[in-house]
């Protein structure tokens, strides 16, 4: 895995949790779920590099 992609995955990830804090302070639901969406996703990034990486090792 890249540092980049690393980067790019921690950046999403880190915006999810952002966007589920504003969902939750502004009593928005549709903002939680897309900000545990964009985490979900970053997540399955994540793992995918990381098999990705276990076996290019």
């Amino acid at each position: 895995m890249s540092v980049g992609d690393k980067i790019h995955n921690a950046a999403e990830e880190f915006g999810g949790k952002a966007k589920e804090a504003v969902g939750k302070i502004t009593n928005d639901d549709e903002k939680v779920a897309e900000g545990k969406s964009e985490q979900a996703s970053a997540n399955v990034k994540q793992a995918g590099e990381n098999v990705k990486d276990a076996f290019t090792k």
